[in-house]
């Protein structure tokens, strides 16, 4: 690398690295934007249209000024320092970012609809400003390498497939490498030291000094993501955020991403009750009129439900199925995953774990969320067929459905898809925003349900009762939902946005066997 002239024209080899290391810069920010996003605003489709909405306005923002610029301009010496800029802007982004994000969620975690403003506000203040300045590389470049016309087009193809092969590049590393291996924190400080020594090959050596003090950031420490109270432990997965937060009273809560719903709950003392949705899952064996012989957890989490079916129903063969193997792991340390001897724990995705398994189950629970969705392809009808066919006879779905109060669209939704694979089809509002949608294979008349909820672990009756008393038919018209079209996210984000705007809050919930503190 040699120090260039202010007019000189660059060699090609020196061009090409800083267009390839500027196309990884680019895309591995917004790859990394969006784990750092995540426990603030989760990594719904709305954080994610924000995120790549924004990315792709600031880059055509940096063509146009890139172009702008470099035939004004066209020194090599301010390409270099561009791309130097822009690296550090990179660095800085996590070391500014927790306050930032801290005050833009601020007054709106309660309602969860700040991730639709507060995402676009972050990603456009944080992320925007070195995407442009990236942005404007490759038209520069080309300005630059440009000698003659009738070689324009072929220098032109040359550096913007540089441009892509380095995109390719940071879009895989981070994701599968660097993210997984060294955090958030680290892996935006490796991209943007990896950006100044590419600003290195217009720069000149020296500059390589702003290089080495960047990658000198890496010997910090990374501190909490998003810091809270009892914070015990935290890791960025391949899949997500994770938290776990021990409070005064000793219990532990588990946090995924976005760090307000509870996926998880550990008690001190070996009571499995808490109060919450998972109690809820508790009061439905009896209502298949014979001892529970085995069950599917479809969304295992740290394993909340399956520690609790261990106490009553004691007999029971448990698949417990989480996607992330790295929650299973935090389920085995501070949440007593395995003190169920009959669950068995598999990392895999619900449905193509349901679809490979030859096993018939009485009770199949769904609580698997990607907060704050329900995954559309487990709310379709050929999920359900799929159900169907994996439910002993007599066995009954119980999908735990999130919605705010007074808006029906999601259960009626998920009810009327239920309906067109099973013939019974009931609701348990369990909790304010927690709703079971029930699907019997067979169906149950009113005094056999009064009857069968009778009978079951004392310790539950209560439970049972509360199902009794509220559990309705379910019956809804319309169109059943489909792997083709199943406006999950649509209604969702329509539902919470109505809600927040409404001035609702979605404070904790409890049912009446949540232990005193």
């Amino acid at each position: 690398m040699t120090a260039q002239g202010a007019n000189a024209r660059p060699g090609g080899l020196a061009l090409g690295a800083l267009v390839f290391g500027a196309g990884i810069g680019a895309l591995a920010t917004e790859i990394t934007a969006s784990r750092l996003l995540a426990p603030y605003f989760g990594s719904s489709t709305i954080v994610w249209a924000n995120l790549i909405g924004i990315v792709l306005a600031a880059l055509a923002v940096g063509y146009w000024l890139g172009g702008r610029l470099a035939d004004r301009r066209p020194h090599t010496t301010l390409l270099g320092l561009i791309v130097l800029i822009a690296a550090v802007c990179v660095a800085a982004i996590p070391f500014v970012a927790e306050p930032f994000l801290d005050l833009t969620v601020e007054g709106l975690d309660d309602a969860s609809a700040g991730a639709v403003i507060g995402s676009f506000i972050a990603v456009l203040l944080l992320f925007a400003p070195p995407v442009v300045l990236l942005g404007m590389v490759s038209p520069f470049a080309i300005r630059l390498a440009v000698s003659s016309i009738e070689t324009a087009g072929a220098v032109a193809g040359r550096l913007y497939a540089l441009s892509t092969a380095g995109s390719l590049l940071g879009t895989f590393l981070p994701a599968l490498i660097l993210i997984p291996a060294i955090g958030t924190q680290r892996t935006f400080l490796v991209i943007a030291a990896l950006l100044a020594v590419s600003s290195c090959f217009l720069l000149g050596v020296r500059y390589l000094v702003v290089a080495g003090l960047l990658a000198a950031l890496l010997l910090l420490p990374p501190g909490a993501v998003k810091a809270e109270a009892g914070l015990i432990h935290e890791e960025t997965s391949y899949h997500q955020y994770i938290q776990v937060v021990e409070r005064s009273d000793g219990r532990r809560v588990l946090h995924l991403n976005e760090g307000v719903a509870v996926h998880s709950v550990w008690q001190p003392g070996g009571n499995v009750l808490t109060g919450g949705v998972w109690d809820a899952f508790l009061a439905l064996p009896p209502l298949l009129g014979r001892p529970l012989e085995r069950v599917a957890i479809l969304g295992n989490a740290a394993g909340t439900t399956a520690r609790a079916l261990g106490v009553y129903y004691p007999d029971a063969e448990i698949d417990g199925v989480e996607l992330d193997p790295a929650v299973s792991r935090v389920g085995r340390r501070y949440f007593g995953l395995e003190d169920n001897r009959r669950l068995t724990v598999h990392d895999a995705d619900a449905r193509p774990f349901l679809r490979r398994t030859d096993r018939r189950y009485d009770l199949i629970v769904v609580d698997a969320y990607h907060q704050p969705y329900v995954p559309f392809y487990l709310a379709t009808r050929e999920f359900f067929r799929l159900v169907r066919e994996r439910l002993a006879p007599g066995g009954l779905v119980a999908p735990n459905v999130a919605a705010v109060p007074g808006d029906r669209r999601l259960v009626n939704g998920i009810g009327r898809t239920v309906s067109a694979e099973l013939p019974q089809v009931l609701e348990w509002r369990a909790l304010r925003f927690n709703t079971l949608v029930l699907g019997l294979t067979e169906p149950i008349a009113p005094q056999d349900l009064d009857r069968r909820l009778a009978d079951g672990p004392v310790d539950l009756a209560p439970l049972r009762e509360l199902l009794a008393r509220d559990v309705r038919s379910l019956t809804a018209s319309g169109r059943a939902w489909t792997d083709d079209r199943a406006p999950v996210e649509w209604i969702t984000d329509r539902m919470i946005v109505a809600y927040a705007a409404e001035g609702g809050r979605l404070d904790e919930d409890y049912l009446p066997t949540r232990p005193a503190p």
